[in-house]
């Protein structure tokens, strides 16, 4: 790859990666606050550091760590043998489910739906939802291969990944959101985003299960893999 070649691959990888930042911070911001018709709401603006932080993280962990997968991750809208159901199930995990979950939060907190929360249960929430994080930022630094879409990436030498959290969960990026997801409502104090939360969640669950079956039918040596890493999502669960 020539120098002129690598610039302007470095130059259109980080403009996604900070559209995408953009985009994942003032997303949430907007729905959650113009929804709620305020602003004085802390739990809002802790979630959304959560999330911002956490993206800024997880883009700096891969820019340093496998600059190639932020190509990978920059070319997700592109058909490379993407897996047709992942084409539904990937935005809806990854962008309605949540909008959906920060919309009803939004209303929630204007009607005054639920009742008021502890501090203490609403604090331990976020620790939650920041583990939840962290171990998909963990999964991220350990696999190379986390591609947005469902796909074998052939053409950059796809390989199965046992290391870090890989050791106890064949799927532990989507654990750490399956865990977030359903620890948000407490955090935010809205109940009713339960209804959402479990929702994404069982499309969480349905892309699990069909990631998983077809990496054990296409990728090299992930059936043996499985047969020693037993659960998918959640330890001593599933």
């Amino acid at each position: 790859m020539t120098n002129e070649k690598k610039i302007v691959w470095r130059d259109t990888t980080v403009r996604r990666a900070v559209a995408g930042l953009v985009v994942i911070t003032l997303m949430p911001a907007a729905i959650l606050f113009i929804a709620a018709g305020r602003v004085d709401w802390w739990e809002a603006w802790v979630m959304i550091a959560v999330l911002a932080l956490s993206m800024i993280a997880s883009r700096v962990v891969m820019f340093r760590t496998h600059p190639d997968l932020a190509m990978e991750r920059a070319r997700w809208t592109e058909d490379r043998n993407i897996k047709a159901w992942d084409k539904y199930l990937m935005p809806l995990v990854a962008l309605y489910g949540p909008a959906l979950m920060w919309l009803v939060a939004g209303l929630d907190k204007r009607w005054n739906a639920s009742p008021p929360l502890a501090i203490e249960l609403e604090i331990a929430a976020f620790v939650v939802v920041i583990l939840g994080y962290l171990i998909s930022i963990w999964a991220f630094i350990e696999n190379n291969f986390f591609s947005t879409v469902v796909r074998i990436q052939t053409e950059r030498g796809h390989s199965v990944v046992s290391a870090g959290p890989y050791r106890w969960v064949r799927h532990p990026g989507y654990a750490g959101g399956f865990v977030g997801f359903l620890a948000t409502p407490i955090a935010l104090g809205t109940l009713w985003v339960f209804a959402p939360a479990v929702l994404t969640c069982i499309a969480i669950v349905a892309r699990t299960a069909l990631e998983d079956r077809t990496l054990q039918n296409e990728l090299a040596g992930y059936r043996e893999y499985a047969a020693r890493v037993r659960y998918r999502l959640l330890p001593g669960v599933w």
